[in-house]
């Protein structure tokens, strides 16, 4: 699903604050596979993630999804098939409109422009019972700015919304670092249940190494621009979480 071929990153190449931020990344990550990726910072994971998203482009390099070549594709055109939940709760939503209207931006992503999107009762109710899965009561507050819910509630909001058009790459930026540990524990659960239900292919970034030992069927620790651990398979299913400490230690 997805390839990233000789993948190099450099910034300020030839400059006195060069950064060599990757190095030579050769990854596949398969349709419907779950991959959790740690590292200290600085590690390149991050670089890597926006590598995917579109954000960044590669010195060196291919970038794949599926059979589509989307190297020099900008994160705008990769949004047909790629979502993104960022460290902020405060990006990817607008504050100022309500939760419905957010919803509707969100189905933007992927259909035609037009000002008649969303406006339907049938949209309107199924915005309605894809929030009513979170057992926040949300579902009865969609005409409440956005801006007024709490880190959480927007975090798992911003999950539903980017299947409600059916993505096929989930990238998870450190999802739960701005919020506290039951809203934490609330949005990696939710994320976790999307990413099963739906098949989608994800890739989370995170520093805690209990969700890293929790979620996912493949996790990767990246240090100076380089993957230097890929467990997946059966060692993923025998790895303790004392095993992740020790690559930190």
């Amino acid at each position: 699903m997805i390839d990233l071929k000789g993948i190099h990153k450099t910034f300020n190449r030839g400059k006195a604050n060069e950064v060599i931020a990757l190095t030579g990344i050769d990854l596949h990550v398969a349709k419907g596979e779950f991959v959790v990726i740690v590292g200290s910072n600085g590690s390149g994971k991050s670089t890597l993630l926006n590598m995917v998203a579109g954000s960044i482009f590669p010195s060196e390099g291919t970038v794949n999804l599926g059979d589509k070549d989307v190297t020099s594709l900008p994160d705008y055109e990769r949004s047909r098939w790629i979502a993104r939940v960022f460290q902020n709760p405060l990006s990817g939503t607008a504050p100022d409109l309500s939760i419905l209207d957010n919803f509707r931006l969100a189905s933007l992503r992927t259909h035609k422009k037009g000002l008649g999107i969303g406006i339907d009762k049938a949209y309107i109710q199924s915005v309605k019972e894809v929030i009513s899965s979170l057992e926040m009561g949300l579902e009865n507050k969609i005409h409440q700015p956005m801006g007024t819910l709490s880190g959480g509630q927007r975090q798992a909001l911003t999950l539903l919304m980017t299947v409600m058009d059916k993505c096929e790459v989930l990238l998870l930026d450190e999802p739960t670092a701005a919020l506290d540990p039951r809203s934490a524990d609330v949005v990696m659960k939710t994320a976790d249940k999307l990413i099963k239900d739906y098949q989608l292919t994800s890739i989370l970034i995170t520093h805690n190494l209990k969700d890293a030992f929790t979620y996912g069927n493949r996790i990767l620790q990246m240090t100076e621009g380089k993957i230097i651990h890929d467990v997946t398979g059966e060692a993923r299913k025998t790895i303790k979480q004392n095993d992740l400490f020790e690559w930190f230690a």
